[in-house]
């Protein structure tokens, strides 16, 4: 993480609260979810969906002049309501799926210009240079992990049931997590018994986790996690109800999950499900001890 934008932890009341914020949304649940931890402190949100994979009825929930609809290619728009709506900090949440960034959309001249000074074009660099723009007109945009402190996954997340895997098993998985994380190509990796399965890519987890399931071996493990100079201010590794099924449906038993660098969204409710469905989940972190 960039020393240049430490992790806050509002929650903790050492620093002010925000009177407003700018919740800049993608696809899927991790919006709403921020959305309810903020609005529960007394902060006031203007909404810039930039994912028409946005949920309708939370889109529609905010109030009319506090909602706008930007798409991820129209950087000159978004840096306008940004500084219409005069916000000091904004923090992003949810899937931008960086097939969008890629499949001959047009682009605002601002967009354009942008994508042609960047040597390397993928997901982080460009979601990195888009926060650098944002901050560059005077707002900050937050480390996402802000105000979700209780749906971080740490060291002690786990279900009940025993983790049968030995440990040499956990430290191949985790280190060849960590490998492609920071080779920028994804976030997950699928192992079994030391031999790589498949990685994460361009098309997400959930294609990782269908891809493993054509592979007749078990038991099989899958590690998430953060590369070692993350930016964690658009790009927070999730996990949720949807993977879990992913796991199951693919015959995928042990999942492993990066301590304090990913979110698990309604924690308890993937825990109670994971151990129904005989699914082992865990918190690690690269310095692990043996485990119980």
């Amino acid at each position: 993480m960039s020393a240049s934008h430490p992790f806050i932890r509002f929650s903790d009341q050492d620093s002010p609260l925000p009177e407003a914020i700018a919740l800049l949304a993608g696809a899927g649940l991790y919006p709403q979810v921020c959305a309810q931890r903020m609005q529960a402190l007394g902060i006031r949100l203007h909404l810039l969906a930039l994912d028409e994979g946005v949920d309708r009825a939370f889109f529609d929930d905010f109030p009319f002049q506090s909602r706008h609809f930007i798409p991820i290619t129209r950087l000159g728009k978004l840096l306008t309501t940004l500084r219409k709506i005069q916000v000091q900090y904004a923090i992003t949440a949810g899937q931008i799926r960086p097939r969008k960034l890629f499949g001959g959309l047009r682009f605002d001249l601002r967009a354009f210009w942008l994508l042609r000074q960047l040597r390397e074009k993928n997901a982080a660099t460009i979601f990195a240079a888009i926060a650098d723009e944002i901050e560059r007109i005077g707002v900050r945009v937050l480390d996402a992990r802000s105000f979700m402190e209780e749906d971080l996954v740490d060291e002690g997340t786990r279900t009940p049931s025993a983790w049968k895997l030995p440990l040499r098993v956990l430290e191949h998985g985790t280190r060849i997590a960590r490998a492609i994380a920071d080779l920028d190509i994804g976030q997950g990796v699928v192992v079994h018994n030391g031999t790589v399965l498949c990685v994460e890519g361009f098309d997400g987890t959930n294609a990782l986790l269908q891809y493993a399931g054509r592979f007749p071996v078990k038991p099989k493990l899958f590690v998430k996690g953060a590369k070692a100079s993350q930016d964690f201010r658009f790009d927070v590794p999730v996990f949720g109800l949807r993977t879990l099924d992913h796991l199951r449906s693919n015959g995928i038993a042990y999942a492993a999950l990066e301590a304090g660098k990913t979110l698990i969204l309604h924690k308890q409710e993937v825990l109670v499900q994971a151990e129904a469905w005989g699914i082992r989940l865990r918190g690690y972190t690269l310095a692990q001890d043996a485990i119980p």
